[in-house]
């Protein structure tokens, strides 16, 4: 199938080829080039817009930035970190470990920094991706998207913030030439960041407005600085760091039963909520203006031990009548109040089910990721592949988010998957695949049919966990582990597949590399699948029921 008349890229004449692309250098797109590395592969690039590794870390550097995920659990299983400082890190910790692997894996060098992909494009007559980015075009055989779900700012539609006067910016673009102190700030959100930036600037600013629109569920933060015998028990005791990070994974693990499967084991949790909540706030009105209306989990949970009484000082306003607009120099609520500010932070969350990304990648019939979303639903395989998007793998696709433990988790599992799939093309000479549209369906029935009964569908709230269709497209439901499992080979019977040799154009150059990279090794001989090929009527398939499952270990899941 050619692409239809309405697409209308033409790539330059100085095009760079290469076999596999990379797209995103945070936790997901590092550990991709760290895996392919240590599975031989050579012929491969990872594009970041950004000047460095880090993704999300990098990017949001407001003050009190930290991580609410434990520590132990917020690295990768191959990359311990024995230098953490807290149970808690904060966000320079994190980044400089982030930078950390990259120099010790020496993947710094498969990188083309300050890159930003304009859009990406498959043809179908060359089975090949073709990348448009700030530095020129590429095309590649295989694209992976590890853009981060929380990469795309999303900014209030208000009336009159345009013409605000004064200093204004997202909590993760954090203007460090702006000096809050003293000023009357507004912080409009009361999520994730906002509940770590309000402390971090309430005692420093003249007068602080917090505009809230959903008091969130606030838990106690259990963080506190490792001693210096837990720090030489982390470098030097074998095994020791290895145990305590699978005590904390297995007591996080406990939240996925109240989580997804019976939500009244929510309860003890909220009564701690509830608990900290009324020891922290002593004014009734107040303390009944943060108090949520929906069930603890359905949201998510948030952790803090200031953010309540930074709500209390004198000099902090919580407002909850909503924004009519903004003026040059003030925010006026609903109720007709007009407060003069001298900055506004705005902490209002990233853009996930809806992410401006999607508009510009290009499936097979022309049609972009946004508008396949927009008709049937974020819906794609094991979080990883994506009916009409041939070719391409996806790290944090959709229904790998969770609401308890770490992403770098199911990051991992999904690296599993891909570097599995591509062994599993390069043994049996597969030059396109792409994933059943009725595998795919039935996968995600089954996906909604679980996540029917949990919290986050019977909590009692709206959040950014579901798209337009009232689908939950971002969580996984069930536990870590079970996902491990899922994703632990490449389940070939799960797609449509097309031999190299039956494809329109066999022989296209993959090793043009911008970079200092190694050169590829020579390509081994392509190995013969069991059995003939099949044919049909629209392509050339290499079934997976010719293959010997007990010598590829492929598996349903």
């Amino acid at each position: 199938m050619s692409l239809p008349d309405t697409d209308t890229y033409e790539p330059t004449a100085d095009v760079r080829h290469v076999d596999t692309l990379i797209i995103g250098s945070g936790f997901a797109g590092l550990g991709a080039a760290i895996k392919l590395t240590q599975a031989g592969k050579t012929d491969f690039l990872v594009l970041e817009r950004g000047s460095d590794v880090g993704g999300t870390w990098r990017d949001n550097t407001y003050p009190g930035a930290a991580c609410d995920v434990p520590s132990q659990l917020y690295s990768y299983s191959f990359a311990a970190n024995p230098n953490w400082t807290r149970s808690f890190s904060p966000q320079p910790e994190i980044q400089e470990y982030i930078q950390s692997v990259s120099k010790k894996f020496k993947v710094r060098d498969k990188h083309l920094f300050d890159c930003e992909v304009q859009s990406a494009r498959w043809n179908e007559a060359t089975a090949r991706w073709e990348i448009s980015t700030t530095k020129g075009d590429f095309v590649a055989r295989i694209v992976v998207s590890a853009v981060g779900a929380l990469c795309e700012p999303a900014l209030p539609d208000i009336e009159g913030i345009e013409g605000f006067e004064g200093e204004i910016f997202h909590s993760a673009r954090w203007n460090h030439d702006a000096d809050l102190a003293g000023k009357r700030v507004a912080v409009i959100g009361t999520g994730a960041s906002a509940i770590q930036i309000i402390p971090a600037i309430g005692k420093k600013v003249s007068h602080l407005d917090v505009y809230q629109r959903t008091a969130p569920w606030v838990l106690p933060r259990a963080d506190r600085e490792y001693t210096a015998l837990e720090r030489a028990a982390f470098k030097y005791l074998p095994g020791f760091q290895q145990l305590y990070r699978t005590g904390i994974y297995l007591l996080r693990e406990t939240q996925v039963v109240g989580l997804a499967k019976a939500p009244i084991f929510m309860k003890p949790l909220q009564i701690a909520a509830e608990l900290h909540l009324k020891s922290q706030i002593d004014d009734e009105d107040l303390r009944k203006k943060v108090s949520p209306n929906f069930q603890l989990g359905c949201k998510r949970m948030l952790l803090s031990n200031t953010y309540y009484p930074t709500l209390a000082q004198d000099n902090v306003d919580l407002v909850t009548d909503g924004i009519e607009k903004v003026t040059a120099s003030s925010v006026v609520s609903k109720d007709g109040t007009s407060r003069e500010v001298d900055a506004i932070v705005v902490a209002t969350g990233f853009h996930v089910t809806d992410s401006p990304t999607f508009e510009s990648i290009f499936g097979k019939d022309g049609r972009s990721l946004a508008e396949v979303f927009d008709e049937g639903g974020q819906r794609g395989y094991k979080g990883a592949t994506i009916a009409n998007f041939p070719n391409m793998f996806f790290l944090v696709g959709p229904n790998t988010g969770l609401g308890h433990s770490s992403m770098v988790y199911m990051i991992e599992s999904q690296l599993n998957y891909l570097v599995d799939a591509m062994r599993t093309l390069d043994k049996y000479d597969i030059g396109r695949i792409e994933v059943r549209e009725d595998v795919q369906d039935r996968y995600n029935v089954d996906l909604q049919k679980r996540l029917s009964n949990s919290v986050w569908s019977t909590g009692g709230c709206a959040s950014w966990y579901l798209d337009k269709h009232g689908n939950n497209t971002t969580l996984w439901p069930g536990f870590t582990f079970e996902f491990h499992n899922a994703t632990q080979y490449f389940d070939l019977d799960a797609y449509d597949s097309v031999a190299t040799a039956d494809l329109p154009t066999a022989d296209l150059p993959t090793a043009d590399l911008p970079t200092a990279a190694p050169e590829p090794s020579p390509a081994p001989a392509p190995a013969k699948t069991k059995g003939k090929r099949k044919r049909n009527s629209a392509n050339s398939t290499v079934s997976s029921a010719q293959i010997d499952p007990d010598d590829e270990k492929v598996t349903a899941q």
